[in-house]
């Protein structure tokens, strides 16, 4: 087995790189959450191959309201995994009754999450997810069955719709909301409630970053294919798929070498692999055409000489995910106006400063700290040019930061931008959307790249599968799509499916 890569930095999106003398930088994600909750770790041992995980706890905060912002001055938020300090906080900064409704809410959706999680782990076929998800409302702890039209209204329902029902306070809902909103779409949009609710597993397994960066994982990986007998070719990529009579026969890659091999499993963007099989993709890859939108963030990767320190807030903050929104109206404003091609008049800040538990990130002294902000448009409407804006939309965005931890923007020394046209130079990421594919309910478990691609087969091109973000369950850092296109492949290789993909191979030859 090989596996080849264009890039000299093996891992993409999860790959970190000494970005300037002694400080390690992430190239893309930081923190890790899906995949904590996968198994693929566990199944892969990746801890004997050199991977560990510092676990975010706290694994939110939110900043009290600013002098200045409507509603009362408060206490900070802090999400830990000890739900009961959760809820203690929850009760000082928002009231008693929100933080019974949140343990309410955590005791319903958790089970629920749960069931997801499982769906996130198996192939999209609509019975696989009716049987992972029909057990939510089974009768538990007493109480009768939930009513499968109730059921179908919180998942199907916007995330929005489902913190008004269980919430009051409008910090409590902005935190949670901007949380569920990093998958993509705003918490206004259908289908949206269960990415909110994916806070409910978070006290059982809270977010992690793998010590020296979020290229640990790939690093651990790449030691367990070697140790399996595999290997990694860097600097080499594929240029063109090899075909012959309708099946994948290997890979020409950039160098000019030919790789001969029966199955081929890309991972990289659905529509680079369309690229790559050129005048041989079969209709389902050629005629595919998945919504990518216009973009999707703006990252800065920053070496500070001091964390961001946030009033009210101790070192628990820095923790885990700075979720700095007190307002969902942020949220719609900045989405509005990634809508209509602007950068956001109002940047709404995700802060991550994970050497302030790593060490091996930053020489003493020093820090890395990552803001992401969300809906930044990949084409501008006004037709600007983002390598001459990006340092006016990176100072927007510290500055952001600089308003719930004053002193901010000083302490940053150096800083790497990730406009979304550099998101796709860099790591191919078409148009800047991390997530390959738009992340909205029509773009979901069998309708995602497409409904023809959903199965990780190739209709027409026997040998090909497709894995990563472009596939089901989407993006983020999870391992579920490698995973069940490698389940896909191994089953393809039985007698019995041998036996059928022959007689299909013989059947054509007959009717040519």
């Amino acid at each position: 087995m090989e596996v080849v890569e264009r890039d000299e930095v093996l891992g993409g999106a999860v790959s970190t790189v000494e970005r300037w003398p002694g400080v390690r930088v992430d190239r893309g994600s930081s923190a890790h959450v899906i995949i904590r909750h996968s198994g693929v770790v566990e199944e892969l041992e990746l801890e004997r191959f050199g991977l560990r995980y510092v676990d975010c706890d706290p694994w939110g905060f939110a900043p009290a309201p600013v002098p200045g912002d409507p509603g009362p001055d408060g206490r900070p938020l802090v999400f830990s995994v000890d739900l009961d300090a959760t809820c203690a906080s929850i009760a000082a900064a928002c009231g008693d009754d929100d933080a019974d409704a949140y343990r309410r809410f955590v005791g319903v959706w958790g089970p629920r999450s749960a069931a997801v999680v499982k769906a996130f782990g198996d192939r999209p076929a609509m019975s696989r997810l009716v049987r992972h998800l029909w057990p939510v409302g089974a009768p538990r702890s007493g109480q009768p069955r939930t009513p499968g039209g109730e059921i179908a209204t919180d998942f199907l329902g916007s995330g929005d719709a489902l913190l008004d029902r269980w919430f009051t306070s409008e910090r409590l809902k902005a935190a949670l909301a901007w949380f569920g909103a990093q998958s993509g779409p705003p918490m206004s949009e259908p289908g949206t409630a269960a990415m909110v609710a994916w806070v409910a597993l978070l006290h059982d397994v809270p977010p992690g970053h793998p010590v020296g960066g979020s290229g640990g994982l790939t690093e651990a990986l790449a030691a367990r294919l070697a140790a399996d007998g595999g290997r990694v070719t860097l600097g080499d990529g594929a240029a063109r798929l090899l075909v012959d009579d309708g099946r994948v026969t290997g890979v020409l890659t950039e160098s000019g070498r030919r790789i001969r091999a029966g199955t081929v499993v890309a991972a990289c963007h659905v529509l680079t692999t369309k690229a790559l099989a050129g005048d041989d993709a079969p209709p389902a890859l050629a005629d595919a055409e998945p919504p990518v939108g216009n973009g999707f963030g703006l990252v800065l990767r920053a070496q500070t000489d001091a964390l961001p320190r946030y009033p009210g807030a101790g070192d628990e903050a820095l923790q885990g995910l700075q979720l700095l929104c007190t307002d969902r109206a942020q949220l719609a404003r900045a989405h509005g106006d990634w809508l209509a091609g602007e950068l956001p008049r109002e940047p709404v800040p995700l802060a991550m400063s994970f050497s302030a538990s790593d060490p091996t990130l930053a020489p003493p002294g020093q820090h890395v700290v990552t803001i992401w902000g969300q809906w930044y448009p990949y084409t501008l409407a006004d037709g600007s040019d983002w390598d001459a804006i990006a340092d006016t939309a990176a100072q927007q965005l510290i500055a952001a930061v600089d308003r719930y931890a004053p002193g901010f923007a000083d302490s940053v020394q150096r800083l790497y931008v990730q406009t979304p046209l550099a998101l796709e130079r860099e790591l191919g990421l078409l148009r800047g959307n991390v997530m390959h594919v738009e992340m909205g309910l029509a773009s979901m478990f069998g309708f995602r790249p497409t409904p023809a691609l959903s199965g990780h087969r190739v209709p027409g091109l026997a040998g090909l599968y497709l894995a990563g973000a472009s596939t089901h369950p989407g993006g983020g850092v999870s391992g579920n799509s490698g995973r069940t296109a490698a389940r896909v492949v191994l089953a393809d290789r039985r007698p019995a499916a041998r036996l059928r993909a022959l007689a299909a191979d013989r059947l054509r030859s007959v009717r040519r």
